[in-house]
């Protein structure tokens, strides 16, 4: 008897554990859906995805600066933002950051043989409160994390009896990915020449299995790439590669020195937002190889995890070379990350065979590290504070979700369905049910001075010229401005010169009168001013 009560205690206290973790998980995924702070791009993606939904196309209808898989993904999400607005766009995304860490836990399995890794990569993907806020905002994140992931679950059944088909699948999510968020594209040439060089085999070297394997995989990724980008380069083949290439690479840093200081930051923002799970990253590696790695050890367990670090890998150098490398990029791949670590712990002296007290024990203190890590996440603060004020600290009177409610029943009133409202606050736009004048697809990023005419046109923004003939003459019944309304000069994402700035505004007010104020609004928390158009404006 009491060696049965030995033997069901590490299974409960194992169930306790995925209990905290997944209610911790759940209750980071809700608070950060309705309390988050808006993103300008969850409006643009969410319109993008709209207007695909009326048979539109990105690049060739209106400006896109994300593969075509965004798009045509929310566009089946467009029932769902027609009726929630932005928080619809945001349920559908938790939804497949949901799918993206289910896919997560099951490769960590697959590579290391279950005991504790699928818990392992759970507890340090699901309670993080910086995966959740990207995993429930309205972007490439979670799609493209979803598809990377199943990619490699896929190529985890190479070796069983349809294992070809696993292969071709593996490729054509891993070309999806890619077509999401292009910098996911690394991953191919780092998975096919793994399988050709050193899949199944004690050292590196190109072998007949491998070779083929590669081929199956390429196929199926080529297909993918093709039924992605065929369409829309057949059509629009100067506006994809505006949006997918040329946009990327014009921006600018300013120096070597600004560049540096970037890339550093980049860095440091990056090991804040995972600090936990790079900590027992370096202690998996550091602590001598222990027996007991269960059904995925061996050369199986070392190669499959060792291809998601490479993976990884291969994409952050990708990220760390962009003029502006963003923290929030690693989003992607840091489901593959948390399943190579899982597995990496479950080959060290963390392990012991099966599931044992070792195993739970070290599990609940680093979920109590995760836990800390979530709760002391700056992130939290901003969902209840509103800023600082000298040395007080003012609460919250809406969450950023109701304040954009509110002022998108106020556009509604003022601006009749069918009509365009003129704005670059993308998002109040696809609240408010109402459209934004052709060339403003792209929100607070469409205004391209350095275009000419034909090019811009051509591209569907706005160069200088443009966007003074919009001033002028929308038929917009309403404007809503805010402090990103003509800000910024894409592509090099620099600030208008004041003076012309001023102009810009000079021209909406000469034609629409101030109706309302919204202090604190969106993101960044700028004025947001409503104007209606004076009658002969």
């Amino acid at each position: 008897m009491e060696r049965d009560e030995a033997d069901t205690g590490p299974a409960r206290g194992a169930g306790l554990l995925w209990l905290c973790a997944v209610a911790a998980a759940l209750l980071l995924l809700v608070l950060n859906l309705f309390h988050g702070e808006l993103n300008q791009d969850e409006g643009w993606y969410l319109y993008a995805g709209l207007r695909t939904a009326e048979g539109q196309q990105p690049y060739a209808d209106f400006a896109f600066t994300q593969g075509p898989v965004m798009a045509r993904a929310y566009a089946l999400a467009a029932p769902a933002v027609r009726r929630w607005g932005v928080a619809g766009g945001r349920w559908v995304t938790a939804g497949l950051g949901v799918l993206a860490c289910l896919a997560a836990v099951r490769l960590a399995r697959r590579i290391g043989g279950g005991g504790a890794a699928p818990l392992w990569c759970f507890m340090l993907l699901a309670v993080n409160v910086y995966q959740w806020r990207h995993f429930t905002m309205v972007k490439t994140y979670a799609l493209c994390a979803l598809l990377l992931t199943s990619g490699f679950l896929w190529l985890t059944y190479r070796r069983a009896r349809w294992g070809r088909g696993a292969l071709l699948l593996a490729g054509v999510f891993m070309a999806l990915a890619a077509a999401t968020r292009s910098s996911a594209a690394a991953v191919l040439p780092v998975a096919a020449l793994w399988l050709a060089c050193v899949d199944g085999r004690d050292r590196a070297g190109l072998s007949a299995p491998g070779c083929v394997r590669a081929a199956w995989f390429g196929g199926g990724a080529a297909a993918g790439l093709a039924a992605a980008f065929g369409p829309v380069l057949l059509r629009a083949p100067d506006g994809a590669w505006f949006g997918l290439a040329a946009y990327h690479t014009a921006r600018e840093t300013g120096g070597l020195l600004s560049a540096l200081a970037y890339k550093a930051g980049f860095v440091s923002r990056v090991v804040q937002a995972y600090f936990v799970t790079l900590g027992v990253l370096l202690a998996a590696l550091f602590l001598p190889r222990g027996g007991g790695c269960g059904r995925g050890a061996g050369g199986r367990l070392r190669s499959d995890a060792a291809l998601l670090y490479l993976a990884a890998a291969a994409v952050t150098a990708l990220h760390l070379l962009a003029p502006f490398p963003y923290d929030d990029y690693q989003v992607i791949v840091y489901p593959l990350l948390c399943a190579a670590v899982a597995c990496s712990v479950s080959g060290s002296r963390f392990r012991v065979p099966g599931f044992g007290v070792r195993d739970v024990r070290l599990c609940a203190v680093v979920f109590v590290l995760c836990l800390a890590a979530a709760f002391s996440s700056p992130i939290n603060q901003a969902w209840f504070v509103a800023g600082r004020d000298r040395i007080w600290w003012p609460l919250r009177e809406q969450t950023p979700l109701a304040q954009l409610r509110e002022a998108a029943r106020f556009v509604t009133l003022i601006v009749p369905e069918g009509e365009p409202l003129l704005t670059q606050d993308i998002y109040l736009a696809v609240e408010a049910g109402r459209r934004v004048p052709a060339g403003m697809e792209l929100g607070p990023f469409c205004y391209f001075p350095g275009l000419t005419r034909e090019e811009a046109e051509a591209r569907r923004v706005l160069n200088r010229g443009r966007l003074r003939r919009l001033l002028a003459e929308a038929p917009a019944p309403a404007a809503a401005l805010s402090g990103w309304s003509f800000a910024i000069r894409a592509p090099a994402i620099d600030r208008v010169p004041e003076a012309e700035r001023r102009e810009f505004w000079r021209m909406v007010e000469a034609r629409y009168g101030l109706l309302r104020e919204f202090e604190n609004f969106g993101q960044g928390r700028t004025a947001l001013r409503v104007y209606r158009r004076r009658a002969g404006g």
